[in-house]
């Protein structure tokens, strides 16, 4: 019955055509050589064919992420990374549009290092099965001067964050919780809880951005220290 359904239906046969193709293409060379793949080609291991593996990329590099079928497949939580390059949406969180994209442009250099570890992650857990021509290789499969950029930007990115943390070290950070039934508090076993902003250099969205420190009565005549809103001047513990 099935083969004459295909045999009555050109769309049907040009699907399992296509099918069949891509198939033969992906397992034609082994994983342990390097595939080139097109934008047009990446697009259709999306996971929508249930007869082929399932591939993304990130800044240019392909792995096979068929074993994680349940996030990656059809209806899976992930599966907006499945059948396309997609690095931006690993950091920016948006999974629509635009958002789907491997352009980097903006991002700051600690994002870009978070980039970097997610592609890490996926060479660690998932099979590396090849490249994706564009922004990040040529067509030879050599790395474009975008991929080095990222490279370069993703260690400035590692600088920052290491001198943020000896920066920040030198102030204490407040402890803090949050429950939904409570809602969040800071506290500091020594000194009170001040908001202070981050210089501008090393704020990890790479814009002003405040941390809660605990300071010392003798420290909070220093510029910049504000004092949570509802809280005490002297108060060791604030609702937030």
């Amino acid at each position: 019955m099935a083969a004459k359904l295909i045999a009555t239906s050109p769309f049907v046969g040009i699907a399992v055509f296509v099918s069949l193709i891509a198939l033969v293409a992906f397992y034609y060379k082994p994983f342990s050589q390097q595939r080139l793949f097109t934008v047009e080609e990446l697009a259709l291991y999306n996971g929508t064919d249930q007869s082929l593996p399932i591939l993304l990329g990130i800044l240019g590099s392909v792995f096979d992420v068929t074993k994680g079928k349940s996030h990656y497949g059809e209806g899976g939580g992930y599966n907006h990374f499945s059948g396309r390059d997609a690095s931006r949406a690993f950091v920016s969180g948006n999974f629509t549009g635009d958002g789907l994209t491997d352009s980097l442009r903006d991002l700051s250099s600690t994002q870009v290092k978070s980039v970097v570890e997610w592609r890490d992650f996926y060479f660690r857990s998932y099979t590396f099965v090849g490249k994706l021509v564009g922004r990040y290789y040529d067509s030879e499969g050599n790395p474009t001067k975008y991929l080095k950029g990222v490279a370069a930007k993703a260690a400035r990115g590692a600088q920052l964050l290491e001198k943020q943390k000896n920066e920040e070290a030198k102030q204490p950070s407040c402890n803090s919780r949050w429950s939904q039934d409570e809602g969040g508090e800071v506290w500091c076993d020594e000194g009170v809880p001040r908001l202070v902003q981050r210089p501008l250099e090393i704020a990890l969205t790479g814009k002003m951005s405040k941390r809660c420190a605990c300071f010392k009565e003798d420290q909070l005549d220093q510029s910049g220290l504000e004092v949570y809103e509802g809280c005490d001047f002297l108060a060791k513990t604030c609702r937030v």
